[in-house]
């Protein structure tokens, strides 16, 4: 579990490929300092498990399958990442809860600046449309952030120059693909609600299960 805080910009040092395995090695003195082989670590975003830990850097292996759902493919020698270690339970929980779990890869659609902060419109694809709501959580490539706004298939965040300072969402722009992890809690309420009501969505069901309020 983790909280969509980046600890540290790290550096890909390679991303092999080769019979069936992908292999990614990352450059980060900071997080590797007490980084253990069998600790998880998110890479923008995605929940990794240290495999080889190297002089201020770290190994990982990369499925087929996360492959096919993330954004990681892309990655070349020298690309910025993010990093967060998984959290412990004496950390400060100052993001959200993030599994490390993409849901989707989105594009973004539209950047720029007003006053002093950026606004990115982000593609929603429809698998994750359905969680999202105004000032709800969503993680962008393992960031943390607010929904400021939605439309039909695209979401708006806001990001201070400090999160444009530390993260890749400073420098990426329109046409760059970002991973997408929806808030868990939604997921967990709409596959409540799908199970129990089975598409049968009323008012009293709400007031029975305590969703909403009778007064």
């Amino acid at each position: 579990m983790f909280t969509g805080i980046i600890e540290e910009l790290g550096e890909v040092k390679a991303l092999t490929k080769s019979r069936g395995k992908c292999i990614l090695e990352v450059f980060a003195p900071k997080v590797t300092e007490d980084l253990k082989i069998g600790d998880s670590i998110a890479v923008n975003g995605v929940c990794l498990t240290v495999t080889e830990r190297r002089e201020n850097g770290f190994r990982v292996d990369i499925s087929p399958e996360t492959l096919k759902k993330t954004n990681l493919g892309e990655l070349k020698s020298r690309d910025a990442v993010n990093l967060e270690r998984a959290l412990r339970f004496c950390d400060r929980l100052g993001g959200h809860m993030v599994t490390g779990h993409v849901d989707d890869v989105g594009a973004i659609l539209n950047k720029f600046r007003k006053e002093n902060a950026i606004i990115l419109k982000i593609e929603a694809p429809s698998r994750i449309s359905q969680y999202l709501i105004p000032q709800g959580s969503i993680a962008v490539d393992g960031v943390s952030l607010t929904i400021v706004d939605i439309s039909t298939s695209a979401f708006t965040i806001s990001i201070i120059p400090h999160t444009a300072r530390v993260t890749t969402l400073g420098f990426k722009g329109p046409g760059i693909k970002v991973n997408l992890e929806a808030d868990i809690f939604g997921k967990y309420i709409e596959s409540f609600l799908r199970k129990s009501v089975r598409g049968n969505l009323t008012l009293e069901t709400l007031l029975k299960h305590g969703f909403i309020s009778g007064r």
